[in-house]
């Protein structure tokens, strides 16, 4: 596959495959890919929700910032590993990065969960392949391969977590691509999902591994987020131990699935937080 390999994709980004044929496992069709919701009389463009569903043929869309000095992310949208979040967690968290002067790469994993194997593995599949691609790519791409994070909402949260533990491909190799280092440079987690046991919430999930080569990570939640603040808590705690540095910002209210859109909840400025992170951590 080329570097330039691709088409204009979503929000006029370069779109490229992520299997040069179909993805790993897959069999046949599962329906049309498409946005879930249903239109609502009365809801301006900028606050619908895009839920993707049905997505058989992954993809990355790569969204070159002007004046980038070489760091570039991977977006991993939420959606409980059944649709995709892929507006406000997606393409509008891809401009902002692109104002912060980051390329960034918006990930369409496969969704929903496929039958017989653990709800993330088909999309954990996808963001190593992706992963490997940017690496691949990065001179091309004007990136700088030793500056690559990844940022993920709820279940992408739960994706970029789990793609910083397993360094081995969970996939036969494929090309070239599949020989670089598919472990993250940094972690961005905005409230994560599915970090933590649900019969033990104070355990971390079995996949879910860190040790001290796990990372530096940012991570916000709200203490009122119904997917339980402890999994922001627990992972952090573990970085901790692990002597991993770890920025952990809670917040008393503001809910689950809020993206980047403001609110009157404080926590809609966490932005502004991840940005000077960025810039302490020496990517911006």
């Amino acid at each position: 596959m080329s570097a330039d390999a691709g088409t204009s994709g979503v929000g006029g980004g370069l779109s490229v495959p992520l299997w040069p044929g179909e993805a790993p496992g897959e069999t046949g069709e599962i329906g049309e890919e498409g946005d879930t919701t249903p239109p609502a009389p009365g809801v301006r463009p900028e606050e619908h929700i895009v839920r993707l569903g049905n997505v058989a043929r992954p993809a990355l869309t790569v969204y070159p910032a002007a004046g980038a000095q070489g760091t570039a992310v991977l977006v991993c949208p939420g959606g409980g590993y059944h649709i995709l979040a892929m507006q406000h967690e997606g393409i509008e968290v891809c401009q902002w990065l692109n104002a912060l002067g980051v390329t960034a790469i918006l990930l369409k994993y496969r969704v929903p969960a496929r039958a017989g194997i653990p709800r993330y593995m088909a999309a954990l599949q996808d963001a190593q392949r992706a992963f490997g691609l940017v690496r691949h790519h990065a001179a091309a791409w004007g990136i700088d391969p030793a500056r690559i994070g990844v940022l993920g909402f709820s279940a992408g949260a739960h994706l970029s977590a789990v793609l910083a533990s397993t360094p081995e491909r969970v996939y036969p190799v494929v090309d070239a691509a599949d020989r670089e280092s598919c472990r993250p440079d940094f972690l961005q987690l905005i409230y994560p999902a599915y970090l933590i046991r649900e019969e033990d919430p104070l355990q971390l999930a079995p996949e879910v591994r860190v040790d001290s080569g796990t990372p530096p990570a940012f991570l916000v939640m709200t203490q009122d987020d119904p997917i339980r603040v402890e999994n922001a808590f627990v992972y952090a705690q573990a970085l901790h131990r692990a002597g991993v540095p770890v920025e952990l910002h809670v917040y008393p209210t503001g809910g689950h699935g809020y993206g980047l859109r403001p609110s009157a909840h404080p926590v809609c400025r966490w932005p502004e937080l991840a940005a000077v992170w960025m810039r302490a951590l020496g990517v911006l």
